[in-house]
């Protein structure tokens, strides 16, 4: 008896705690619906704090589209000079040590760590990612919050006035069937011109003077507004002959600059065919050894069976190279001398090709391992190809980053550390460095393709190996990547060892390795011959 009244006690006593749960959260939900509508006006005009995870659709619409090759599309520009040698640094010092600012937030590692997966260095980036998430799980939301707020905003206004913009529209709908239909957008703006047209307005724009410093007095002169298109022309052909790079940026000073640059076919005609940058200065047969030696000097046999001298035979090149090059302004090929320069393959030689390679292997097996398998390791290593335009090439293989090899990728190094070993310099990873030579494929290579584009597309390599015996080979082909960019990706097609003493070749397996991209170096100036 004593047990069945326990019973029932227990049961009564659940009944009530479970009674009383239920009353407060009915409780709790009526105070929260209530507080909600009262704060409905106000979540029109300010929206209320975005809590909760983000939304599929929000992320889409606040990151920007990745492509395939959008980490390595964008090669990154090394402006920057590099510093004297007589800078003072410490042996103990690492490259850019004074230059990185201490990482204190979870937002600054978390943008440090997207920096480092922008270079390809993804064993970094990962532990810049870990440790971030370690300071805030919210670091992500933090980011894009900080650099996407348009992407938040619509959103947010939207998820706020939903309750109170539903109400409101079932008796705004009969008021709003009297008004009359508003005009489109179509009608009200007009369309925007296309680049050739608002080029084309350009044309009878003068240079205008810069206004005066201060008011009621003459402005200060300006000689170029008053010489002829003909001074000018010539002008900015030199300008375009020092540097095409400055010679295109002349479009941002004003519109008449915008007009000569975009249009003036005499001064792209003069910068394709020039040896500066045009595509004379494209080697199409070897001119020199893989060691950077001149070749053999021997003579050939023209047409008519008359023996020509190297000299001879180069300048016999050179022209054929500019009569081709004249040949293709065709509007079935390339429409205009700028439009050639900017599509036809061409080596870059103001900065060098960078590939970033990224992999996963297994790492050694302990037993202290707390989760009970092996560790996987990323590693992260580059290919550098610097380009030379006498057809030499420098190759590396490091796993040092861009930012502290590009500076020292030069013939003088390369040379230094051949010499002797100076482990103490920071240029010390160009003691793996290779020389090499470099030639791109003409129609001889193809002669059955009657496609100028892919006849000359193809890039062939040819380098120093591990030893004396051994040389390498690269068959590569010339590609663009981006929008705005052409020329700025090189993709592999094979790559090959030839064995000198037993006159075999064996290939080796493209698993791993990716495209070069372009980046441009300041130091390189316009890329001169090595001497």
């Amino acid at each position: 008896m004593a047990s069945q009244d326990r019973e029932a006690s227990s049961e009564l006593e659940s009944f009530r705690q479970q009674w009383i749960s239920d009353l407060q959260s009915r409780a709790h939900e009526a105070e929260a619906s209530s507080s909600t509508s009262a704060a409905a006006p106000a979540a029109t005009s300010r929206p209320r704090k975005h809590t909760g995870p983000l939304s599929p659709t929000i992320a889409k619409k606040s990151l920007p589209a990745v492509e395939d090759d959008e980490y390595y599309l964008h090669g990154p520009s090394f402006d920057a000079m590099p510093p004297p040698s007589a800078s003072g640094h410490l042996l103990s010092d690492t490259p850019g040590k004074h230059d990185e600012k201490p990482l204190v937030s979870a937002l600054d590692h978390y943008e440090k760590a997207m920096e480092k997966e922008a270079q390809g260095n993804m064993g970094e980036s990962l532990r810049l990612y870990r440790q971030a998430y370690r300071l805030d799980h919210r670091v992500d939301m933090s980011y894009r919050e900080k650099h996407f707020p348009a992407g938040f905003a619509p959103a947010k206004a939207t998820a706020s006035s939903s309750s109170s913009g539903a109400a409101a529209t079932a008796p705004a709908a009969p008021a709003a069937a009297h008004k009359p239909a508003a005009p489109s957008a179509a009608e009200e703006e007009p369309q925007p011109l296309t680049l050739e047209e608002l080029i084309a307005s350009f044309s009878g724009l003068k240079i205008e003077a810069a206004p005066p410093i201060i008011e009621n007095t003459p402005p200060p002169p300006c000689p170029i507004a008053s010489l002829p298109d003909e001074l000018l022309v010539h002008i900015l052909k030199d300008v375009a002959v020092a540097d095409v790079g400055d010679f295109a940026r002349l479009s941002l000073v004003c519109k008449r600059f915008a007009y000569l640059v975009a249009t003036e076919q005499r001064i792209w005609r003069r910068v394709c065919l020039g040896t500066e940058f045009g595509f004379t200065s494209m080697p199409r047969h070897w001119q020199k050894t893989v060691e950077w030696e001149e070749l053999e000097a021997q003579e050939e046999a023209d047409e008519d069976g008359l023996l020509i001298s190297m000299r001879e035979l180069e300048e016999s090149r050179l022209a054929d190279a500019l009569s081709f090059t004249a040949s293709l302004h065709d509007t079935d090929v390339y429409s205009s001398w700028k439009n050639m320069f900017r599509t036809r393959p061409r080596i870059r030689f103001n900065g060098c090709y960078i590939s970033t390679v990224n992999y996963i292997r297994t790492g050694q097996a302990t037993n202290q391992a707390v989760w009970g398998g092996d560790p996987y390791l990323i590693v992260t290593y580059y290919r550098y190809l610097r380009f030379f335009r006498d057809g030499t090439v420098i190759s590396l293989l490091t796993t040092a980053s861009p930012a502290d090899v590009v500076h020292h990728l030069t013939p003088e190094l390369l040379k230094l550390h051949r010499e002797a070993p100076h482990a103490h310099l920071p240029s010390a990873m160009m003691h793996q460095a290779l020389k090499g030579r470099w030639r791109q494929s003409s129609a001889l290579d193809y002669p059955d393709n009657t496609d100028p584009k892919e006849q000359e597309s193809d890039l062939y390599v040819e380098t120093e190996g591990v030893g004396a015996k051994y040389m390498y080979r690269m068959d590569l082909s010339l590609r663009s990547a981006g929008k705005g960019t052409r020329n700025n990706k090189i993709i592999w097609r094979s790559f090959c060892s030839y064995n000198k003493l037993t006159d075999d070749w064996a290939e080796f397996q493209l698993k791993n390795d990716k495209p070069f991209f372009f980046s441009r170096v300041k130091s390189y100036g316009v890329g001169e011959s090595v001497v």
